[in-house]
């Protein structure tokens, strides 16, 4: 398997078919063998049914249900888990990701680097939240030693050996890029678009 794209959803039952079409266009362009993985977080909507329909149209698609909401860092662990391909994408599912910009990701992915993280250099977001989210990369940066400009954008793209023995728990999703630095992957970033949320909350 070349791709597999590992997304969590939590109550995302108006978006998560939007994004399907929206994302399927993108990898079936790649003309590479790809997988989708939705991991429905302990939805209280209709989100899981929604996804089991995605799945009984489209081969590619696989579906992890929690019982109950346990965050993203579980959801992506779950995802890794099962997931099948070499290089490993993942990104939110309340469309304020573009996959579009997945092309991009994987050519520097392809250049070498083991981890290309997403940079949402204009955020769409509320000013107090992208501020608050400006000061906390700066302090992150600077303690971590990886000058990401934004540790908590979701649309990032790893090689799949990187991944192998990383304990996730708590929200250390975030950290995922520098203790991969850590360990010796290859880091970098790409500026990606960054959408308004348009149906449910985060």
């Amino acid at each position: 398997m070349d791709i597999s794209v590992i997304i969590p959803a939590y109550n995302e039952e108006k978006n998560v078919s939007e994004l399907h079409k929206r994302l399927s266009l993108v990898l079936r362009s790649l003309k590479k063998n790809y997988e989708i993985i939705f991991v429905d977080d302990g939805s209280t909507d209709n989100t899981y049914n929604e996804l089991v329909k995605l799945n009984k149209i489209d081969k590619n698609v696989k579906v992890i249900k929690f019982r109950r909401n346990f965050g993203q860092t579980a959801s992506w662990k779950a995802g890794f888990d099962n997931a099948k391909g070499n290089l490993i994408f993942t990104m939110d599912s309340d469309l304020q990701n573009d996959p579009k910009d997945i092309p991009r990701l994987l050519e520097k992915a392809e250049d070498g680097f083991d981890i290309v993280s997403g940079w949402r250099k204009k955020r769409q977001d509320k000013f107090l939240r992208s501020f608050c989210s400006k000061i906390a990369n700066k302090l992150l940066s600077l303690f971590l030693h990886v000058p990401l400009h934004d540790y908590g954008c979701t649309l990032t793209v790893y090689r799949s050996d990187v991944l192998k023995g990383v304990r996730l728990y708590g929200e250390m999703h975030r950290f995922l890029p520098a203790i991969a630095n850590w360990e010796g992957a290859q880091v970098t970033e790409v500026v990606v678009n960054h959408r308004k949320r348009q149906f449910g909350k985060s």
